[in-house]
């Protein structure tokens, strides 16, 4: 399936989904900084922090409001179970080049798997990738575990959602202003296909995209393995925070393969 995103480029509805920062921090010492080409001059930052080169990698893709450079506080929470973290910008965020649309966020995030992939290969790190997306990232990983799930280990879709036309009325825009048609939900769609394990995470109390999203695309995915964890008393921003046990002991669960 080739779903066209054009019609939701229009300046309007992007100043709905994306929120670029121009943000940079240098890398700590653990972590390392790459440029990956996923246009004709146009490049974006990622940043890779390392537990081993034994260890499993999380490729993220992080929410609208977000940068590269805000998970190095983060990081250490992943390498405590000794997991890697690969975390990857949109275009006009951070240091990235250029600028968002929702159809190259669709169309980078498989560019940026196979950039990473060669990466992983190349700098000997073991070949277990689990793909993980919050938020507006959801539909980075849903993408890249629709087209490459032959090659990862497992998807992890944190606050995520079946319908961009629902997603912005969940973001404020008002219903029936969107002006485009949306046939098909994306992410609900492609979750029907996708077989390889599944964590879904979301927050009992997201009033930004509602926990019933989160529901839904744990019911439309066709893994056999899925696991579904609703972190009580969680909003949208906090949930990490709010149920942070919970939220990395399923992650540790998930990704100990």
């Amino acid at each position: 399936m080739s779903q066209d995103y054009s019609a939701l480029d229009r300046p309007e509805i992007l100043s709905f989904v994306f929120y670029p920062r121009r943000d940079f921090t240098p890398a700590p010492p653990d972590a390392r900084d790459y440029f990956i080409a996923v246009d004709e001059d146009v490049s974006v930052s990622c940043r890779f922090y390392i537990s081993s080169r034994g260890s499993p990698t999380v490729l993220y893709f992080h929410g609208n409001g977000e940068v590269v450079s805000d998970h190095d506080y983060i990081a250490p929470m992943y390498k405590e179970p000794g997991l890697n973290l690969f975390v990857a910008d949109y275009r006009g965020y951070g240091v990235s080049q250029g600028r968002p649309t929702v159809s190259n966020t669709v169309s980078d995030a498989p560019v940026i798997f196979r950039a990473f992939d060669s990466i992983r290969e190349q700098e000997g790190y073991r070949d277990a990738i689990f793909v993980m997306g919050r938020s507006l990232g959801s539909l980075s990983a849903v993408e890249i575990a629709y087209r490459h799930q032959d090659r990862i280990a497992g998807l992890i879709i944190e606050s995520g959602f079946g319908s961009f036309v629902g997603l912005l009325t969940h973001l404020g825009l008002p219903p029936g202003s969107v002006g485009v048609q949306e046939p098909e939900q994306p992410n609900l769609v492609k979750a029907r296909t996708i077989e390889v394990p599944a964590l879904v995470l979301h927050g009992e109390c997201d009033r930004i995209i509602p926990v019933t999203e989160g529901e839904a695309l744990y019911d439309s995915l066709a893994a056999n393995d899925k696991r579904l964890l609703v972190i009580p008393g969680a909003g949208h921003n906090d949930i990490m925070w709010t149920g942070r046990n919970a939220y990395f002991r399923a992650i540790r669960e998930f990704t100990s393969i």
